[in-house]
């Protein structure tokens, strides 16, 4: 596999040749981490958001992971979605079911969507009860930093205009510290309610991947990852640092192109 690895002050950087091998690293990844929790804690609890992200970790349902990974095990989470309803395109749970979970022997109550048939602001706060629960009774375990949910992986996608999960530049929710879950009426992503995991349940996870593929991420990798200036704006994805846990970024070569030689010029071959 060709690949790029290099170590920097927000976590660690994958750069792939090509989307195939992202898609395997990646999968690699998810798998380990996926048989290291179920034998530290007996569960993995994953949260993920939508998008392309979705269809590059759709190789998970492809041998050797669909039989080696113990899907038994797994609970999922999502770290934000839309309240357009389980059958919209629009919907991370819907893409997440084509394209993985039913491929999978998941246990369908394993499997913790979003209400999507009240307001955001209810469904948010009904998220974050379930999550509660769910930590109550030790499926996701807790920070040992803070009171907030300690997810054994957060996977995230990079926006073009630096957003992770539904964290958009600008809004209130970016300055939300005492709830774990949110809600943005105004997304530049969707004309959808969303709801959104905050930045310190994001903050507090075990591991995070941040995905960025395409020329049309390479500024906002830039503003995300790289040392820049005061005079630059700080981009949600910029405000991802992770308390005690790995941070790994997932690039393909355009959406590295900006990043600063500093940074390639520490990289070796995999």
């Amino acid at each position: 596999m060709a690949l790029s690895c290099g170590h920097f002050d927000r976590g660690e950087v994958r750069i792939h040749e090509s989307l195939e091998e992202l898609k395997t690293d990646l999968a690699d990844l998810i798998a380990e981490l996926s048989e290291a929790s179920v034998k530290e804690r007996g569960a993995f609890a994953i949260a993920l958001s939508g998008g392309s992200l979705i269809g590059l970790i759709s190789k998970l349902s492809e041998a050797p992971y669909s039989k080696t990974v113990d899907w038994s095990k797994w609970y999922i989470f999502w770290a934000e979605d839309s309240l357009a309803g389980k059958s919209h395109p629009d919907s991370n749970y819907k893409l997440a079911k084509d394209c993985l979970l039913s491929k999978v022997a998941i246990i369908p109550s394993h499997v913790h969507s979003i209400n999507d048939s009240v307001s955001a602001e209810e469904a948010a706060n009904e998220y974050e009860f379930l999550i509660r629960q769910t930590v109550k009774n030790r499926i996701v375990g807790v920070s040992e930093t803070s009171d907030c949910p300690n997810f054994d992986f957060i996977l995230v996608e990079l926006g073009a205009d630096g957003h992770v999960a539904s964290l958009f530049p600008n809004q209130s929710a970016l300055k939300e510290r005492e709830k774990w879950v949110t809600f943005t009426t105004d997304s530049s992503k969707t004309s959808h309610e969303r709801i959104t995991f905050t930045l310190p349940v994001i903050n507090s996870a075990s591991n995070i991947a941040v995905v960025a593929t395409g020329d049309s991420k390479a500024e906002a990798v830039h503003l995300a990852a790289d040392n820049i200036g005061p005079e630059c704006p700080v981009v949600p994805a910029r405000m991802v640092r992770l308390v005690k846990g790995k941070l790994v970024w997932f690039l393909d070569k355009p959406a590295a192109s900006k990043l600063q030689l500093s940074l390639m010029s520490n990289q070796h071959e995999l």
